[in-house]
């Protein structure tokens, strides 16, 4: 009698099985053992309330919001929304792509601490969110122009802040450059040296 060969079954990654069976997801995957999912701006609020509230996924908590900056892409901006279930010790990135200039529906009913990533994202990429009560800058100053973390702004801003000892008042003014703009190097001298005396002995 021969004996019958076992054939080991793989096991199917359940989590990204019941991901891709969601409505609105556009694509699942998983990316250095993280789960990451897709999603378009029109599904998003439905899909962030199923995954808070269904006791499969229960992730009950934003842990962050940021943004992305793809100046080459028809749609420029992604928006990240990192997840997490306690109770099923288990994280999910959800990427949003967005166009330059389009709204974002806010997820801030959904998870009230996303208020303050979202305000945030505003502020240093431009991005607004319907739905958002709160649109001040966060980061930067009041008087701040433009938002600093897209890659067509410029290394030196646009404006600068000083203290007018004559006016007595914080001034704004045009950014004034004393010297071209350089590259430096900051490597330490003791990065640098590949070599040191006596190295030799080592090699003989």
């Amino acid at each position: 009698m021969v004996d019958e060969v076992v054939v080991p079954v793989v096991p199917v990654d359940e989590a990204l099985d019941a991901l891709a069976k969601l409505a609105g997801i556009t694509g699942v995957m998983r990316e250095h053992g993280a789960l990451v999912a897709h999603t378009t701006p029109e599904a998003l609020l439905r899909l962030c309330m199923m995954l808070r509230d269904d006791e499969h996924f229960a992730l009950a908590q934003v842990m962050d919001i940021c943004g992305v900056d793809w100046p080459e892409r028809p749609l420029r901006f992604e928006v990240v929304y990192n997840l997490l279930s306690v109770t099923k010790n288990a994280r999910l990135r959800l990427i949003v792509p967005v166009a330059e200039g389009a709204a974002m529906p806010s997820v801030s009913g959904v998870w009230p601490s996303a208020t303050w990533w979202e305000r945030e994202i505003w502020d240093l990429f431009g991005i607004s969110f319907d739905g958002l009560a709160d649109h001040r800058r966060i980061v930067t100053d009041y008087g701040f122009e433009g938002h600093p973390l897209r890659k067509d702004f410029p290394l030196t801003g646009y404006l600068e802040v000083r203290y007018d000892d004559e006016r007595k008042a914080v001034v704004y003014e045009k950014v004034k450059l004393t010297q071209e703009f350089r590259n430096f190097d900051f490597l330490s001298p003791w990065e640098a040296m590949t070599t040191l005396p006596g190295d030799e002995k080592a090699r003989g």
